[in-house]
């Protein structure tokens, strides 16, 4: 590992506690600190971060938010039958499941729950301030792996449940990624607090797929002067995300992140779009189809297509866990705000930074080299019970 195993522990607090990314990320982390399983696909891992001071896997304790009552270890069944767990991976680490497990509290707003939004987050940053507490954990970073929510257009409608969840985080005294296209810290309310929470931040809409290909593919072609006339897509998934995206305000928000990098890399939106359709039996895997119609010299009509299937869940959890880790260096060494340099990793980060794959990967690298380079001086987590000035926002 990268990290030397005598550094204190660091909280990795997950809302959607019990979905599949969530379960794949505490599986992995579990999987790989026993030996079972190399780090693949793991950035943080590699030599470009071996002097980054990073937490390592084997000090990150578990916990979060779910409305869902399904426990870990059942929640890892289920993955291991549909092949996206190694079969046995589950059964021999079924106790780092049953801790964290242990760990999750429900979450909100349930149907039928009277409480305020003041307090929900009251109740959430609570959680997480026991949570950090029992476990006596220097910090801990918050991590929205939750199903997409529908994007809101009218400004008087409630705090969505991301934001609730963000402001708890904030309240908490503890960093936040959102790793969904959700509001999260990107509603205005939120994005007040976080400014004046002095905490880091990273999102939004983790990379992982058909976007990740896009921003290789965008830069390609306005480095050789081709011009894209068109880019369509069609996405087919099942499980809680292709459930979750059917709704048309959620594809919505889903689709602007995809959008975004196509208007960064190539400098304009060419036509097209992406649909998105819920194929139940497909699970947690995924089709993703692009068509890309371009011209060449003296106007020559091209085509390019790309096919990439795979598993969310498996692409997703391996940059939780790169977050999770950078995410705290960043907090510990006292860095505050957005982190640009976490763009690498989301279709619509914040911040500002380039958003051509090769140009993110090294501005990773060099955030990464400065993070080992830095003394820790950055704040741990509020004492159990101290609101700070977050703590008045509701």
């Amino acid at each position: 590992m990268s990290a030397s195993l005598s550094r204190p522990r660091v909280g990795v607090w997950l809302i959607g506690a019990r979905g599949s990314v969530a379960t794949t990320v505490v599986t992995g982390c579990a999987a790989i600190t026993a030996g079972l399983h190399p780090p693949t696909g793991m950035v943080t891992e590699t030599p470009a971060f071996t002097d980054s001071r990073l937490p390592a896997l084997s000090d990150l304790v578990f916990g979060g938010h779910d409305t869902l009552d399904c426990p870990l270890p059942k929640r890892a069944e289920t993955l291991t039958a549909g092949g996206v767990l190694p079969p046995g991976t589950a059964t021999a680490v079924a106790a780092e499941l049953a801790a964290a497990d242990r760990e999750i509290r429900p979450g909100g707003p349930a149907p039928g729950d009277t409480r305020s939004e003041t307090e929900l987050i009251t109740a959430f940053a609570d959680d997480i301030r026991d949570f950090v507490h029992r476990h006596t954990l220097e910090r801990a970073v918050v991590v929205n792996v939750a199903s997409t929510e529908p994007a809101s257009q009218n400004p008087d409608s409630p705090l969505p449940a991301s934001t609730l969840y963000a402001l708890a985080a904030l309240r908490a005294g503890c960093p936040y990624v959102n790793f969904t296209p959700s509001q999260g810290i990107h509603h205005p309310v939120a994005a007040r607090e976080a400014e004046r929470s002095g905490l880091p931040y990273a999102g939004r809409d983790g990379k992982t797929g058909q976007t990740l290909l896009r921003a290789v593919l965008g830069p390609m072609f306005a480095q050789r002067a081709l011009t894209v006339r068109a880019w369509s897509g069609t996405n087919l998934l099942g499980g809680g995300d292709g459930a979750a995206l059917a709704d048309p305000a959620a594809a919505a928000a889903k689709n602007a992140g995809k959008e975004r990098v196509l208007a960064d890399t190539l400098g304009t939106v060419p036509e097209g779009e992406v649909h998105i359709d819920d194929v139940p039996a497909l699970g947690d895997w995924k089709t993703a189809w692009d068509h890309i119609a371009f011209d060449g010299f003296l106007g020559t009509r091209m085509i390019l297509q790309t096919i990439w299937q795979g598993c969310d869940s498996a692409l997703a959890a391996p940059l939780v866990l790169d977050l999770a880790r950078l995410t705290a260096r960043a907090h510990e060494t006292g860095r505050s705000g957005p982190l640009d340099a976490l763009g690498f990793y989301f279709k619509d980060p914040v911040g500002e930074g380039p958003s051509g794959l090769s140009e993110q990967y090294e501005e990773l690298v060099r955030f990464g080299r400065s993070l080992g380079h830095a003394d820790g001086e950055g704040r741990a987590v509020r004492p159990v019970g101290d609101t700070g000035e977050t703590g008045e926002a509701l």
